[in-house]
């Protein structure tokens, strides 16, 4: 464990891709990984924008960019870029993985429902 409230370095994230996406057929842009429970979900540019639901949902307050070559932190609760400690491996969804993604499941016309 880490000393700062939100960010749990040790556990690792819930699957390659966002878990809602996955489980409502859905698709994303890019995604978000929660530095406290792991959950991954789906950057607000994304339709369904899961991972700051799931913030609000469970006042997890950290998210890390789950995309490969970002090690960045966004705290929800003061809307403000954050340096944090490294996170369990993987750092990042496959790189095999396109963004958006998943493959097969991105409309063409995907960026006229982006946000």
């Amino acid at each position: 464990m880490t000393d700062i409230e939100g960010i749990a370095p040790d556990v690792p994230p819930s699957g390659p891709g966002c878990v809602d996406c996955d489980a409502a057929q859905g698709w994303w842009v890019h995604l978000r990984r929660c530095a406290e429970c792991g959950h991954i979900g789906c950057c607000d540019s994304s339709p369904a924008q899961h991972a700051s639901a799931h913030a609000a949902a469970t006042g997890h307050p950290f998210v890390q960019s789950y995309e490969p070559g970002e090690d960045w932190f966004w705290n929800y609760r003061t809307e403000q870029m954050y340096d944090g400690p490294d996170l369990a491996e993987p750092r990042h969804h496959p790189l095999n993985q396109p963004a958006p993604g998943p493959e097969g499941r991105v409309p063409l016309d995907w960026r006229n429902h982006i946000h």
